[in-house]
C-alpha cells in the first residue's frame, strides 16, 4: 500500500496571502492526519513565500506530542540553513531536492552522476538510524541514475511525476511517461532503494500511476489535494486520495 503525505505549502501560501493566522498549518496538519493521512510534508524556501520556519517548528511539535506515529517530511535544496534546520527539528524524512531559490516549484530531479560527491556528504551528514534520506529523481534516471543515487547512501528516491500529471489531456503520452517512471521504480527496487512519488498527482491520475508503477510507498501530494478540499474539505479529500493509493 501506497502511504500518503500531504504537502501543506499551498495551505501556508494561502495564508500568507494576508497578515492573519488562518488558514493554520497545524490546524490542517490536524485534519488531514486524523482523516488517515500517514504523514506531512513541507518544502521551506529562504524567502518563506510559503512554509515558513516557525511553521517547520510547530509542526514538529504538532507531531511529537499528539502524533507520534505519524511521519514528517521536509523538503529542500541543501543550503547550510537547511542542513541546521533538519539537524535541530530531526524529522523522520528528508527529501533532498536541486532548486533554485527562485523556482515557483521543484521541475526536475538530481543529477546523480555530476552532483554524486556533494550529494554523499550532504547524505552523510544527514543520515541517522532515525531519518531517511530522499532524492528527488527524474522520471527517466534509468539503471545508471539510481546505481548513482545509490551511491550516496540515501535510502530513497522520490520518483517526480511532473511530466505525468501534464499529460491530462494526451493519454499515449502519458503512457511514455509512466513506462518511465515504472522503469526507473523497478531499477530503484531492484537496487535496494524505497520509492516515493511525488507533483501534480491528482484523483484522476492516481490510478493510472499505481497500476504501471508498482511498489510506491509513500506519494507527497500536495496542490491537488489542496484543489480538491476547497469543494470537499480536506477530511473527505484526504479519504479519498488514501482510498485512489489503495
Amino acid at each position: 500500500m501506497t502511504l500518503l503525505s500531504v504537502n501543506l505549502n499551498a495551505v501556508a501560501q494561502l495564508r500568507n496571502r494576508r497578515d492573519l493566522p488562518w488558514p493554520s498549518v497545524t490546524g490542517i496538519a490536524r485534519v488531514v492526519l486524523d482523516a488517515g493521512a500517514s504523514g506531512v510534508t513541507v518544502h521551506p524556501r529562504p524567502d518563506e513565500r510559503h512554509i515558513r520556519r516557525t511553521d517547520v517548528f510547530e509542526l514538529s511539535a504538532l507531531l511529537r506530542a499528539e502524533y507520534p506515529d505519524a511521519e514528517f517530511n521536509i523538503e529542500g535544496y541543501p543550503s547550510e540553513d537547511f542542513l541546521e534546520l533538519i539537524e535541530r527539528v530531526n524529522p523522520q524524512q528528508v527529501t533532498l531536492v536541486p532548486d533554485d531559490p527562485t523556482q515557483a516549484t521543484s521541475d526536475h530531479g538530481w543529477d546523480f552522476t555530476g552532483k554524486g560527491n556533494f550529494l554523499t556528504s550532504v547524505v552523510q551528514r544527514l543520515k541517522r538510524p532515525d531519518r531517511r534520506i530522499s532524492l528527488f529523481c527524474d522520471p527517466d534516471a534509468g539503471a545508471a541514475g539510481v546505481a548513482a543515487a545509490k551511491a550516496t547512501g540515501a535510502d530513497r528516491i522520490e520518483l517526480f511525476t511532473g511530466p505525468y500529471g501534464a499529460c491530462f489531456d494526451d493519454p499515449d503520452r502519458a503512457k511514455v511517461k509512466l513506462a518511465a517512471l515504472a522503469e526507473t521504480c523497478h531499477f530503484a527496487l531492484d537496487a535496494g532503494l524505497g520509492v516515493n512519488a511525488g507533483h501534480d498527482l491528482t484523483l484522476a491520475n492516481l490510478p493510472a500511476f499505481q497500476a504501471a508503477v508498482p511498489g510506491v510507498a509513500e506519494a507527497s501530494i500536495g496542490h491537488g489535494i489542496t484543489a480538491d478540499a476547497l469543494l470537499v474539505g480536506f477530511a473527505e479529500a484526504t479519504r479519498r486520495y488514501i482510498d485512489a493509493l489503495r
